[in-house]
């Protein structure tokens, strides 16, 4: 019964977000940069609602010139920061919007030295291994975070890239450390009931074969960090992809399922920060 209502909840927001697609001409295609690349929203979010996707910009390691980041957006000098833009963005938005009551608006995107972060209890950051942070920005991510802010890490595989992210979170909290997630955890059932057996790989496009099978990168891990209060901050979603996942969510070919368990732990994540 539960695979059945997953699959009917991924369904029901497939065919929302679809119906986004389908309106601005977008292609589906089976992967890759396919269909237009525009960074113009065509969602219409109102400007004022109570909760916004917000993004963390950040200077990467890789540097770069203008550069695709997902299907529809491009993005100029330091990009990593951008994966994945606008669409799971706006997809996960929509999906607020549809399975809560949460009034939201349009995705925004700041560095974290932007006096506005203090108004977005929870933050998305993707490809942190690639991170590079100065001590101002240390003293600052310190700071939202103690002040009630939510960090959400997404698509990092440590297997090939590196630890540089863990190395930012010693010196953003020297004195706490890196613990696994479990079932006891508050986001994990907050909204959705998440339990050990959904820790599983959630792909990214990139993963996917054409005969459906899916070809996991590194072993995925479920990782947190609690601030002296005992209070969890940031969570840190190793060798899994959930901003694919909500990316893609309006293609027929990416698995129904991992779309639910996506936008299952994004939910969670999200009410947990607006609640704790």
């Amino acid at each position: 019964m539960k695979r059945i209502w997953a699959i009917v909840v991924g369904g029901l927001l497939l065919f929302t977000i679809a119906a986004f697609a389908q309106r601005r001409g977008g292609g589906f295609g089976g992967g890759g940069f396919r269909g237009q690349t525009s960074n113009a929203s065509d969602f219409n979010f109102p400007p004022d609602g109570e909760f916004a996707f917000a993004r963390l910009e950040y200077t990467d390691s890789r540097g770069g010139g203008f550069r695709n980041v997902s299907r529809r957006g491009q993005v100029g000098g330091s990009t990593w920061w951008a994966q994945d833009w606008p669409d799971a963005d706006n997809h996960l938005t929509v999906g607020l919007q549809r399975l809560t009551r949460i009034n939201i608006s349009e995705p925004v995107h700041y560095s974290i030295l932007d006096e506005k972060i203090y108004d977005y209890p929870w933050l998305y950051s993707t490809q942190n291994d690639y991170m590079i942070m100065s001590d101002e920005e240390i003293k600052a991510l310190r700071e939202f975070l103690d002040r009630g802010g939510f960090l959400m890490t997404d698509d990092m595989y440590d297997h090939r890239e590196g630890d540089g992210f863990r190395q930012i979170v010693a010196q953003v909290y020297p004195e706490q450390q890196i613990e696994e997630m479990s079932e006891a955890d508050p986001m994990m059932h907050v909204h959705y009931n998440i339990e050990d057996k959904d820790r599983t790989f959630i792909p990214g496009d990139r993963h996917l074969s054409g005969n459906g099978r899916i070809n996991p990168d590194g072993v995925p891990g479920w990782h947190k960090v609690s601030d002296l209060k005992g209070h969890v901050v940031i969570a840190i979603n190793d060798n899994t992809d959930m901003g694919d996942a909500w990316e893609y969510a309006d293609a027929p070919y990416y698995p129904a399922e991992m779309t639910t368990l996506a936008y299952h732990y994004g939910v969670n994540y999200v009410i947990y920060s607006m609640t704790h």
